[in-house]
């Protein structure tokens, strides 16, 4: 009965891989997609899944990824032991997506979903997180309203989960974004029920976030909005260095790097000592990257 699932999750998320993709090229039609089907082996050499890398550039998004892979056979005893099943094998399906916008004032957003299996367990996990740079508070309630009415009763507890995970805590307990919702480790003891909730979840990705960029693609901007952007770039780049279950869990199970780290801005900026000006709205930004309620 899992590997029916596993099937079907599989070719769920390559689905919404096309349907997102489709999304993009429609708003931004200067997008240019560099596809790359990747391999890979597993901890004992021997073939173990790969995936499909989706790579953009355009005058909408600057830099984008939206990737899938399915990946299986042999790990790392050393990592298997501090993941949650049994056994140093594994199956592992999923989406994972980042958006760069070129506009400071539609906001960065990511998101991935998917499905693990390790011995005897089989989990899923996965969420979406918004990073604006410009105080459009009503994005922000369009954003978190959407995932309240797609979660239900599990809102609170993942956006709860959310706020406390994407967050540098080296810069004393600062969010990088105004978070969403965020789940791992998920097993209700019924897999049609949690198949049902991740999958549902996860189609509310297109209505939660591209309605923002249209709204806001064609709003001026100005030299210390974008500079603005590109401070909080950095901020994005440390939390994914330093603090990101998934790309340690990418480079641990011998993923592709490159696809690993398709997260990352094309640009970003570290300021020594960075202050916005008194009274701007980016010194109001500042003021979101802690937990806050907008459903």
């Amino acid at each position: 009965m899992t590997n029916q699932f596993k099937e079907k999750f599989l070719t769920h998320v390559r689905t919404l891989q096309d349907q997102i993709t489709q999304e993009m090229q429609r708003l931004d039609p200067s997008l240019k997609l560099i596809e790359d089907q990747w391999q890979r082996n597993d901890h004992a050499g021997q073939p173990g899944g790969g995936g499909r890398t989706r790579a953009f550039t355009g005058e909408i998004f600057e830099n984008a990824g939206v990737n899938t892979s399915c990946v299986f056979g042999k790990i790392d005893p050393v990592f298997a032991s501090k993941l949650q099943g049994t056994g140093d094998e594994m199956w592992a399906a999923g989406i994972s997506l980042i958006l760069h916008p070129r506009n400071p004032r539609v906001p960065t957003v990511h998101a991935n979903f998917r499905m693990i299996e390790q011995g005897s367990k089989v989990w899923f996990g996965g969420g979406a997180d918004l990073t604006p740079f410009y105080p459009h508070e009503d994005d922000f309630r369009h954003f978190h309203g959407t995932w309240k009415k797609a979660a239900g009763e599990h809102y609170a507890a993942m956006k709860k989960e959310c706020d406390q995970y994407f967050v540098n805590q080296h810069r004393d307990g600062e969010m990088r974004g105004i978070g969403g919702l965020f789940f791992d480790g998920y097993n209700s003891g019924n897999m049609e029920a949690d198949f049902a909730m991740v999958t549902e979840l996860s189609k509310q990705f297109i209505p939660s976030y591209f309605p923002l960029v249209e709204k806001r693609v064609n709003e001026d901007f100005t030299a210390e909005d974008e500079d603005f952007q590109l401070h909080r770039r950095g901020r994005y780049v440390e939390f994914n260095l330093l603090h990101d279950r998934g790309t340690l869990f990418g480079l641990k199970t011998n993923g592709r790097v490159d696809s690993i780290l398709i997260s990352l801005p094309a640009r970003c900026k570290f300021t020594y000592q960075y202050a916005p000006a008194v009274g701007s709205p980016h010194a109001k930004m500042l003021s979101y990257y802690r937990p806050q309620q907008w459903a």
